[in-house]
C-alpha cells in the first residue's frame, strides 16, 4: 500500500449532465472541485426537484475552500453539518412556497483531505470507485427494492425492473424520515478513479459496462460524455449525470506550474453560478454539456420538445456544446462594476469584517444566522398557526349563532301556529306545527275537548292524526264547536236511522204474507255499535290560510 502520508494527492474532476430524453428540465445537480466532488439528483415535481438539488450542491460547495491539510474528522463532520443544513433549508422552503411542497433530493459527494477519502451519502445515486482495475460499489442504495435484496425476497436482476424501483427510503427534504447521511473514511490511493452518477445512469448500465468504461477511456470528460451517452442509448427516462474525479499524485506539492482546475457545476445548479462562487471565494465554471447527438427516434423527439421557442441557431450552438461560462465572486464582480448577487438559496450568507461573505454552515456566525432565521421562522409559523385557529373558532361560533338564531326564529314562528289533533285520548288543540327538529318537538297541547276521540268515525280519526292546522286558537276553537255539531248531527242521524230498521223488522214479525218465504224469520236489525259513517264523510275543515309542516 503506496504510503501517502508523505506523498500529496491532487483530486481532478469533471461532469456531464443531460437532461434526458422524457424529462422537461434536469432536476440533477453536480460539482466537480479540486478537494469536493458532489452529485444531487432532485425530486418533486417541476419546480421542486432542481431546486432542492441546487440547496445541496450550495450547501457543501464551501468544503472546495478548506484546507486540504485539516482534519479528517473535522472534515467528515463539516459534510454531515453541511449535508442536515441542506435538508434544513429545503424543508423551510417547502413550508414558505406551497408548491414545492414534498420536494427533496439525493446526496452523494466525496472530499480528499490529508490523503484519505470522506464520503458522504443519503438516497439511491451512487459512488464507484476504481482502484487498481477492480471496481466497488461504495454506497448503498437507500431504496426499498435494495431493502428486498437485503432481505433474500428479490435478486439484483429483477430490482432493475421491480415497479417500485424508484422508491427511496431516505433522502434529503420535505419527508418524514431520517435525514442523516452515511458518512464513511478511507485511505486515499494515487490513480484512484470515481464515479458518482444518479440512478438514470447505474439504473441502467451494468457494473461491468460502468467498469470497463472507467478503465478503458483515461480522459475524463471522453469518459464521461460516453457514460452518459451509453445511459440514454441504454433507454433511461431519467435526467443523467456522471462526476469522474481523479487521484494524482504530486511529486513536489511546492511546485508554481500544478495543474489547476476551475470547479465545475452541473445540471440545475449551473443556474446560481454567482452564489456558487461567493461561498467558495474563487471562480466556478458551468459543466460541458453532452456532445453525443440526439440519433435514436426518442432522442430525436425529445429533442424537438426541449427545443420549442429555440432558434435552429441556438440548437445548433447548444448541439455543438458552447463554451462554459464563468462566474466571478462578488468581489470580483464589484470591482468590474456588475451588481453582486449573493444569494445563495436558503443558506443565509454573512459579510465578514474583511469584506468577504460566507455561506458556510460551519463558520460561527452563519451559524447563528441560520439559527436567527429559524427562530424567525419558526415565530411567523406559529403566528399563522394562531391565526389560523382563531379564524376555525371564529367560523364555528358564527356557524352556531346562525344554526341557534334560525332555529330560534322556526320555533318562534311554529308558536304562532295552531291545529287540532289528539292528546290523551280527546280531541285537543294544540300551539305550534306537528313536527319536530333534531328530536325538539314543536307543539304542545293548549286545549283538551270533551269529545273522545274512540267515538269518531275511522275517518275522522286519520284526520285528527295528521293534525287540522288553523291560522289561530280563536279559529280552532270554533272549529272544535263545529265538530261537536257535527258529531251530534252524525248521532242524531246513526238513531233515526236505527229506528227505521226496527220498525221494519216489527211490521214483518205481525203481518205473515201469503209467499211461503215470508215465513223465514227476519234478519235480525244492526246495533247501534255496528253503525259507520260513509266512507266519503268527512270533518269539516276549515280554511287554510297558513302554511303547514310536517
Amino acid at each position: 500500500m503506496p504510503n501517502t502520508a508523505k506523498q500529496t494527492l491532487f483530486l481532478y474532476s469533471t461532469t456531464v449532465s443531460d437532461v434526458g430524453t422524457v424529462r422537461s428540465n434536469n432536476q440533477d445537480s453536480s460539482f466537480a472541485g479540486e478537494r469536493l466532488i458532489a452529485m444531487c439528483d432532485g425530486m418533486g415535481g417541476h419546480a421542486g426537484g432542481d431546486t432542492a438539488s441546487t440547496i445541496a450542491i450550495r450547501s457543501l460547495a464551501h468544503i472546495e475552500q478548506d484546507d486540504e491539510q485539516g482534519s479528517v474528522q473535522t472534515v467528515a463532520n463539516m459534510m454531515e453539518t453541511s449535508v442536515m443544513a441542506a435538508h434544513d433549508a429545503i424543508v423551510g422552503k417547502a413550508k414558505r412556497e406551497r408548491k414545492l411542497a414534498g420536494m427533496g433530493t439525493t446526496v452523494v459527494a466525496v472530499a480528499l483531505v490529508s490523503g484519505y477519502w470522506v464520503l458522504a451519502h443519503i438516497g439511491d445515486s451512487r459512488a464507484y470507485l476504481l482502484r487498481d482495475g477492480k471496481l466497488s460499489r461504495m454506497t448503498t442504495d437507500h431504496s426499498y427494492v435494495q431493502h428486498l435484496i437485503d432481505t433474500g425476497r428479490i435478486t439484483a436482476a429483477e430490482a432493475r425492473n421491480h415497479p417500485q424501483r424508484n422508491v427511496v427510503m431516505r433522502v434529503l427534504g420535505d419527508f418524514d424520515i431520517d435525514p442523516h447521511p452515511d458518512i464513511a473514511i478511507c485511505q486515499a490511493h494515487p490513480a484512484d478513479r470515481w464515479l458518482l452518477c444518479s440512478d438514470g445512469l447505474c439504473g441502467v448500465l451494468e457494473d461491468s459496462t460502468i467498469e470497463e468504461m472507467l478503465s478503458t477511456v483515461s480522459d475524463q470528460e471522453e469518459c464521461a460524455q460516453r457514460l452518459v451517452s451509453m445511459a440514454l442509448k441504454a433507454g433511461s427516462t431519467d435526467n443523467v449525470t456522471a462526476v469522474i474525479g481523479d487521484a494524482t499524485l504530486a511529486l513536489d506539492a511546492d511546485a508554481f506550474d500544478l495543474p489547476h482546475q476551475t470547479p465545475l457545476v452541473g445540471g440545475a445548479a449551473s443556474a446560481s453560478l454567482e452564489a456558487i462562487a461567493d461561498i467558495m471565494h474563487k471562480p466556478v465554471a458551468s459543466a460541458p454539456v453532452l456532445r453525443a447527438g440526439k440519433n435514436s427516434p426518442a432522442q430525436r423527439a425529445a429533442a424537438l420538445i426541449q427545443g420549442v421557442g429555440r432558434s435552429t441557431r441556438d440548437a445548433e450552438q447548444q448541439d455543438r456544446g458552447p463554451q462554459s461560462r464563468v462566474a466571478q465572486p462578488s468581489q470580483v464582480r464589484e470591482e468590474n462594476g456588475e451588481i453582486p448577487n449573493t444569494d445563495t438559496g436558503e443558506i443565509p450568507v454573512v459579510k465578514k469584517r474583511d469584506g468577504r461573505v460566507s455561506a458556510d454552515p460551519n463558520d460561527p456566525e452563519v451559524a447563528k444566522a441560520i439559527q436567527r432565521e429559524q427562530a424567525q421562522q419558526n415565530r411567523v409559523h406559529r403566528k399563522r398557526r394562531h391565526l389560523s385557529r382563531l379564524g376555525v373558532i371564529a367560523a364555528l361560533i358564527i356557524a352556531i349563532a346562525a344554526i341557534v338564531g334560525g332555529g330560534f326564529a322556526g320555533y318562534r314562528w311554529s308558536q304562532t301556529k295552531y291545529y287540532i289533533g289528539e292528546h290523551n285520548g280527546v280531541v285537543s288543540i294544540y300551539q305550534g306545527v306537528p313536527t319536530n327538529v333534531f328530536g325538539v318537538e314543536l307543539f304542545h297541547a293548549v286545549q283538551d275537548t270533551d269529545i273522545k276521540v274512540s267515538s269518531l268515525p275511522q275517518s275522522w280519526r286519520d284526520q285528527l292524526a295528521q293534525g287540522i292546522t288553523v291560522d289561530s286558537l280563536d279559529e280552532a276553537r270554533s272549529h272544535v264547536k263545529l265538530i261537536e255539531q257535527e258529531m251530534k248531527s252524525f248521532k242524531a242521524t246513526e238513531k233515526a236511522n236505527n229506528k227505521g230498521t226496527d220498525d221494519t223488522g216489527n211490521g214483518n214479525k205481525a203481518s205473515p204474507s201469503a209467499n211461503p218465504s215470508a215465513s223465514q224469520p227476519a234478519s235480525p236489525s244492526p246495533s247501534a255499535s255496528s253503525v259507520r259513517a260513509p266512507a266519503s264523510f268527512q270533518l269539516p275543515m276549515p280554511r287554510i290560510t297558513g302554511v303547514v309542516i310536517g
